[in-house]
């Protein structure tokens, strides 16, 4: 089941295994049980500390990982392979007893939690949004004996998925109750079942000389650049990394001829915490004042003071706005297709836009689905010729240009589509059963309203050195006025915008 290069890896991370493992199983003569057993003593073979249990789990196949003569709460249905072999992973040196990296108020959050709480996730195994959830939910089942998670293989319990009507992953239940979809935060969980309590308090945090807002790769760049000279850096960061973060296939990362995002901003989370940068996780700002001081009052209540801050807020995906786009969000409208696309495995789905993102999901999704109809509202497809090419060469795709989307239909969930056509005003109506929206970017600037100039489009004005219109306020990255939204180009904005910062305190 593993290859050279696979069975290395494990053979290393084995080595940090701080106490014997036992892998209680729930296995039968299925198919699926044989897949799992294969996995499991694969495993168990590369190391003297791994043994094999069978018992009985409430889904089968399963396995629990514990150390001998105890339960751990985290369980695997299905295999654990994909990206989700990082989980695994993560899971037998955190169970074996090496202490989770978060921080510690978040830590005594999770173990004075007393109610019992079972979560299961559904994942699909080429979503790289799956992983971080997965490896949360762990945490918290390692953290307090009250609480257990399982991550479950959508494809090995498609009975399961059709009968909740799971149509994007990650979907964390809880005690058998929707609990969230998509990608969440350990502060965002704990604020969910515990309340704000979960929040480190900021009340005793120093003014910075620079204050980071945003955590995506123009404001770990800032951050980087910032506190390389020797100043008080912080970031007040909803979730690091970003939009990046939905970016599966990165190829134009210079010096890295591919790299995947949760992998790369990863690496640059790592990187900024090499520094003595303050990140403040689970944080959103608010308001933004220039006083004696800068003001950045956040969500919470709380307030920062900064001599300097560096706007990094990104973007997020453009909504269309029609009837359906919101009542169907996870169940059937999706903005993933790597996440999403293997819930629709022999279906027909839609894509609007045909810029370069929509045009790269409609050629993953062709590999999976039935068919895939392309609507894009202008006459022709901008994405690039290459891709175009790509997509020509696709036996069941139907492009469809001056396309206007009017409304994604459905009772419980996506049945069909209608669009109205731009030539002759003639209306059609397709029947799908997913629609994936790519059209594009809306900056994160609905908040600086009043207080920054912004463009028409809401992006932040800036000048060659980052400097917005107000002095000591900076920004960078895709939540201002560049021509180009671009990962690089980011980092590089970030980049200026410190410089650019540290150059205005030193004036001062």
């Amino acid at each position: 089941m593993f290859d050279k290069q696979t069975i290395e890896q494990l053979e290393q991370y084995l080595t940090l295994l701080e106490s014997d493992l036992v892998f209680r199983a729930s296995l039968d003569d299925s198919d699926s049980s044989k897949k799992v057993r294969e996995f499991l003593e694969g495993v168990v073979a590369l190391s003297s500390r791994l043994s094999i249990e069978e018992t009985k789990l409430t889904r089968t196949p399963s396995f629990e990982v514990c150390r001998p003569g105890n339960e751990s709460g985290v369980i695997f249905a299905g295999l654990p392979m994909g990206h989700e072999f990082s989980s695994f992973i993560l899971a037998l040196i955190q169970v074996s007893g090496r202490a989770p990296k978060i921080e510690e108020h978040l830590i005594q959050s999770i173990k004075a939690i007393e109610t019992k709480l079972n979560f299961e996730t559904y994942v699909s195994l080429t979503c790289h949004n799956c992983p971080d959830v997965v490896q949360t939910l762990n945490i918290l089942a390692i953290l307090n004996p009250n609480i257990t998670h399982t991550m479950i293989e959508g494809s090995m319990y498609q009975d399961e998925v059709d009968r909740k009507k799971i149509m994007a992953v990650p979907a964390v239940f809880l005690n058998d109750e929707s609990f969230t979809n998509g990608r969440i935060t350990i502060e965002e969980i704990l604020e969910k079942i515990v309340g704000a309590a979960a929040l480190e308090d900021l009340s005793d945090k120093e003014i910075f000389d620079v204050l980071v807002v945003g955590g995506g790769p123009a404001g770990s760049s800032a951050a980087i650049y910032a506190a390389r000279k020797g100043i008080n850096t912080g970031m007040v960061v909803d979730t690091f990394g970003g939009q990046v973060m939905e970016t599966l296939g990165i190829e134009n990362m210079i010096g890295t001829p591919y790299t995947e995002g949760p992998q790369l901003m990863r690496q640059v989370e790592d990187h900024v915490k090499e520094y003595q940068v303050d990140i403040m996780k689970g944080q959103n700002a608010k308001k933004i004042e220039k006083k004696e001081l800068i003001e950045v009052t956040l969500e919470s209540g709380q307030m920062l003071q900064a001599k300097s801050v560096v706007l990094s807020t990104g973007a997020r995906w453009r909504n269309i706005n029609v009837p359906g786009e919101k009542e169907f969000k996870n169940k059937g409208v999706a903005y993933c297709p790597h996440c999403d696309g293997p819930l629709f495995a022999g279906k027909n789905v839609a894509v609007i836009g045909g810029g370069n993102s929509g045009i790269e999901a409609a050629i993953d999704l062709a590999g999976l689905v039935k068919h895939v109809y392309v609507l894009e509202f202008l006459p022709e497809l901008k994405a690039d010729e290459v891709l175009q090419r790509k997509l020509k060469s696709l036996s069941n795709v139907t492009v469809i240009t001056n396309a206007a989307t009017q409304s994604i239909n459905g009772d419980d969930q996506v049945e069909s589509l209608t669009y109205q056509s731009r030539l002759d005003d003639s209306v059609h109506t397709l029947d799908v059963e997913g629609a994936f929206i790519l059209i594009g970017l809306v900056p994160n600037t609905e908040w600086l309203k009043g207080s920054i100039e912004l463009t028409d489009r809401g992006e932040i004005i800036t000048d060659a050195h980052g400097m917005t219109n107000v002095p000591g306020i900076f920004a960078a990255g895709d939540c201002t006025d560049s021509a180009y939204k671009q990962i690089i180009i980011s980092m590089g904005s970030g980049a200026t915008a410190a410089l650019g910062a540290f150059d205005y305190l030193i004036r001062q």
